[in-house]
């Protein structure tokens, strides 16, 4: 989501003010026993696919650290999921990326991903011992790749601490003894999460060549709204 690139924090409470292309599809969910009020935000396209990959992450290597499904079983299931959660990021994220002029970075992760499972479904089906033993620091790896290519295409400090935050987590796996799979499935959930909860930084507005006149004049009063709570 757009912000103005005064705002301080990396990370912080979410602003209202949103664009024209973050306000396509929005989410808002309120939850309330009477007239108290137990939870209440909004979600942009964007954010529901940083929920919808932080859930698979956290199943995927939670379920290979918990349950007993054989490593074939879990290769096809989890194949197949990332599969269709590819396609419903692309979906999501389509319109939002055309704005931005960022579809080459949706191009990235969906490369990083079909690498990654198919390196993760040749290492399982063809005994590769090295990749099996790696299976973490590679998943980690490649989306600290992606967390890279993301801050470089929004010029964003929140995506590069997310980033070194797996990067890192490469350096932490030795000492978790056989809690690699669940640390792994934590440190790529939560921070999908993290990112779908709060305000990440951004560049500034750039010319929207695909939005219309009406729909520019509105992001520039968004962006002026954005400032003004920000100085606030």
């Amino acid at each position: 989501m757009t912000v103005s690139t005064s705002f301080p924090a990396v990370l912080g409470q979410k602003q209202e003010a949103l664009d024209f292309q973050d306000l396509q599809g929005l989410l808002r969910l309120e939850w309330k026993i009477g007239d108290i009020s137990l939870f209440s935000g909004f979600y942009t396209r964007i954010d529901q696919v940083f929920i919808l990959w932080g859930l698979i992450c956290a199943g995927i290597f939670c379920t290979a650290q918990f349950l007993p499904i054989s490593w074939y079983q879990q290769a096809i299931g989890w194949s197949v999921l990332t599969a269709i959660a590819t396609i419903v990021m692309v979906m999501l994220t389509w319109f939002w990326v055309c704005v931005e002029r960022l579809r080459w970075l949706v191009y990235g992760w969906v490369g990083l991903m079909c690498g990654g499972v198919a390196i993760t479904d040749m290492g399982i089906f063809l005994g590769w011992g090295t990749v099996l033993m790696y299976l973490c620091p590679l998943w980690l790896g490649l989306t600290a790749i992606g967390y890279l290519l993301t801050a470089w295409g929004v010029r964003s400090r929140a995506f590069l601490l997310m980033a070194a935050i797996h990067l890192n987590g490469i350096f932490l796996l030795p000492y978790c003894g056989g809690w690699q799979f669940l640390v792994t499935g934590l440190i790529m959930g939560i921070s999908l999460l993290a990112l779908a909860q709060l305000q990440w930084d951004m560049r500034s507005p750039i010319d929207y060549d695909f939005l219309t006149p009406e729909q520019k004049l509105f992001n520039q009063q968004q962006h002026q709204q954005r400032q003004v709570e920000v100085e606030n």
